[in-house]
């Protein structure tokens, strides 16, 4: 027999259109209400984790020096547009 994870339960305010939305992927997935939102905070707090750890990334960049121009990375986007672009922009 498996032992049942320790839970907390939580409650939360939706539009109805939401819930109904829920209820209907539940209904198609032959899953719990509870599942498909358990699913969908945990994949969310997963994005959100990343994005932090990226940002905290970024800003190690900026603070040691490891960032372009704006007008290089300007340029490089309007080339974009055109029918010869300019190489992505590196860092040496």
């Amino acid at each position: 027999m498996m032992a049942q994870a320790e839970t907390n339960v939580l409650t939360a305010h939706v539009p109805l259109s939401l819930a109904d939305k829920v209820d209907e992927l539940a209904a198609r997935l032959e899953r719990s209400q509870g599942w498909v939102i358990k699913q969908a905070l945990s994949d969310w707090v997963d994005q959100e984790e990343a994005r932090s750890r990226l940002t905290r990334e970024a800003m190690a960049d900026v603070d040691a020096g490891r960032v372009h121009a704006h007008q290089t990375i300007e340029d490089w986007a309007d080339s974009l547009d055109t029918d010869s672009p300019l190489p992505v922009p590196m860092l040496p």
